[in-house]
């Protein structure tokens, strides 16, 4: 009995480690300058908002997502609150968590979720009336439905299950690895739900201040740099995410993460 106590005891201090490890390390990579994309003056690629996927893959939806949501309220509080990067305070995590799901094996879940993500963002002023304003939900979502559309043969890859998949595209698969597709629709996620986010009248026009067509004018155009970054940003996740996932593993400094 006391044996199983101190077991039990011993795994909860390495999670909260595990947990503040990396929080500190999403801070860390937050005061770093960012990659400068080019051809867009400002814009940059944060790293720590890449990496949040491997948070979840490392440590399962629930805790990846506490460590992400820690070293976000760590990183906002230290660059200055406000209420305009309160309100996206959540985009991190949920990266975590799809990504958690994902290599958990509940596909299903993430599914809905991202989904709904969508579902949501075609209900909000943006894309209405239908008949003259759809590009612009078309412009918003159509890179989030690719990444909607590769979770299934994802999971069939991650599993082995390539029967319900052509031998060309299973072999287009093994060219990528698991981790960066995963990034890649975790990635996505974050900009699903920001998208959502940012297309409420409530934001765009009471926290912001822009107007509806201004706002419309916004989604247009950022077909012309966001995919490319969602990419990028999985490239990111891949490099450092492989070797720290192996180090991990091989340390065995999170065996008890695979099943939450």
């Amino acid at each position: 009995m006391i044996e199983s106590s101190v077991n039990i005891y011993r795994r909860s201090s390495l999670r909260v480690a595990i947990i503040a490890l990396f929080a500190a390390l999403y801070f860390l990579l937050s005061i770093l300058p960012g990659i400068p994309v080019v051809g867009l003056p400002g814009m940059k690629i944060q790293l720590e908002a890449s990496i949040a996927s491997i948070f979840g893959i490392l440590l399962g939806p629930y805790l990846g997502a506490l460590s992400a949501l820690l070293g976000t309220l760590i990183a906002t509080f230290y660059g200055g609150l406000s209420l305009f990067n309160m309100i996206f305070i959540l985009n991190p995590a949920s990266n975590a968590f799809i990504s958690g799901l994902l290599v958990r094996g509940r596909w299903r879940e993430a599914l809905v979720m991202f989904a709904l993500i969508v579902i949501g963002f075609w209900l909000t002023p943006m894309p209405h009336p239908l008949h003259e304003n759809w590009y612009v939900g078309v412009a918003a979502t159509f890179d989030k439905v690719i990444a909607l559309l590769l979770i299934p043969p994802l999971h069939k890859f991650m599993s082995g299950e390539l029967s319900a998949i052509t031998k060309r595209r299973a072999r287009l698969l093994r060219l990528v690895s698991p981790i960066f597709l995963i990034a890649f629709i975790g990635n996505q996620f974050d900009s699903a739900l920001g998208c959502l986010i940012f297309a409420l009248p409530l934001v765009y026009q009471g926290i912001f201040g822009l107007e509806t067509e201004f706002v419309r004018t916004l989604f247009i155009i950022s077909p012309l740099a966001y995919p490319a970054i969602r990419l990028l940003q999985a490239v990111i996740a891949s490099i450092i995410g492989i070797p720290l996932i192996k180090a991990l593993h091989m340390s065995k400094l999170v065996p008890s993460f695979e099943h939450e």
